[in-house]
């Protein structure tokens, strides 16, 4: 009897373990060859000859490097050029996006004063809607319908004519009850808008809670006497409000992070209250259109002591007209210099070289002591 021949194919028998992320071994009947890396930048070693591997979804590339020590040392290299390349690229991300957030917040300081708000009107209540004919007719003629078949045409048609009579008198009732809601709520809007142009005290400053509601530095009217309002605007400190770099680029183009100087960001502070104090006082002269003059005191966050209480400290005050404000050019002047032209009374305190704004000693100021004790720091920081 013949003795059995191998066929000309046989399937090699191997295994592949993964040893830890990014590390795997396969063994097969040409030997044992390991690979390390990820997808992107892997290098294989082991029976066969070393070489490098790179690919994205589906399409891979595979190149050898030859035989010898030299060339596992040229492997590695590459793989370790790859790594520091892309850890390069995600530092130059990180600094990029980091530049970008610094640029807005400078450029939201500068452009704080330049919000615009429309000048109130005369407010109108909405118009009543007219009844709907046609739903209210069909509500009638199903009901006086709901009894009789197709076949009592007679009285059919009686029940459809009162149907349009039941109609007629609900759309006269509607009507009539629509148009006087109206009327009672223009009649409120009247009263309330005559009141806030005669400068009523708790109406105007209940205007102008209303409207300070959303501003980013917490605001209130403490007062009204006559046509002047005194507004409180709380800001947070120099260290929440400025950042202490600023993006720049060197001579040579790239991308630098400048830590700025004690004196420049004193002064960017400065054009950040005087851009919280121009956006208060022209919100106020928008919604209140009988006040002439607005008296701001601005407080400044200055933390919570150990009883969790929180602490402010006044560092700014001054006084303005709105004629004053007619014509200036908001887009071309900063803040400080529109406060500067435009203000009276102003009253602050610089300390060290810096010129930071420092707390004013309100011993000497009992006025604006009278405003600041007026205010509650909690319900201002609350809003």
């Amino acid at each position: 009897m013949p003795k059995a021949t191998r066929g000309p194919y046989r399937r090699p028998v191997g295994f592949s373990i993964r040893l830890a992320p990014g590390v795997r071994i396969r063994a097969s009947a040409r030997g044992v060859r390991a690979s390390v890396g990820p997808r992107a930048a892997r290098v294989h070693f082991g029976s066969a000859r070393p070489g490098v591997s790179t690919g994205f979804g589906p399409v891979g590339f595979y190149t050898s490097l030859g035989r010898g020590s030299s060339d596992r040392r040229g492997a590695t290299s590459t793989y370790q050029g790859q790594v520091a390349a892309a850890q390069r690229q995600a530092v130059h991300a990180q600094r990029l996006e980091l530049a970008r957030g610094l640029a807005d917040t400078f450029l939201k300081i500068l452009n704080l004063h330049r919000t615009e708000f429309p000048p109130a009107q005369r407010p109108a209540a909405p118009r009543p809607q007219v009844p709907d004919r046609e739903a209210i007719y069909r509500h009638y003629e199903r009901h006086a319908l709901s009894r009789l078949n197709v076949f009592q045409r007679t009285k059919r048609a009686e029940a459809k004519r009162r149907a349009a009579a039941w109609t007629e008198g609900e759309v006269q009732q509607r009507w009539a009850a629509a148009c006087e809601q109206y009327a009672e709520a223009q009649a409120y809007l009247d009263e309330r808008w005559q009141a806030l142009c005669d400068n009523d005290p708790a109406v105007v400053i209940e205007t102008l809670e209303d409207a300070f509601e959303d501003n980013e530095a917490p605001a209130a009217a403490v007062g009204v006497d006559g046509d002047d309002v005194a507004l409180v605007v709380l800001v947070s400190a120099a260290d929440e409000a400025v950042p202490e770099q600023m993006p720049t680029t060197t001579q040579a183009g790239n991308l630098s992070l400048k830590k700025l100087p004690q004196r420049d960001r004193a002064d960017y502070y400065k054009l950040f209250v005087c851009g919280q104090v121009l956006t208060t006082v022209r919100e106020a002269f928008a919604v209140a259109p009988s006040v002439r003059t607005a008296s701001v005191a601005v407080l400044r966050h200055e933390g919570r002591d150990a009883y969790g209480k929180l602490h402010v400290s006044c560092i700014f005050a001054a006084a303005f007209d709105r004629s004053a404000l007619d014509g200036v050019r908001w887009a071309d002047a900063d803040a400080a210099r529109i406060v500067n032209d435009v203000s009276t009374d102003r009253c602050f305190e610089e300390r060290g070289r810096s010129g930071a704004l420092s707390p004013i000693d309100l011993t000497a100021e009992p006025a604006l002591a009278q405003v600041v004790a007026a205010v509650d720091p909690e319900d201002l920081a609350a809003a």
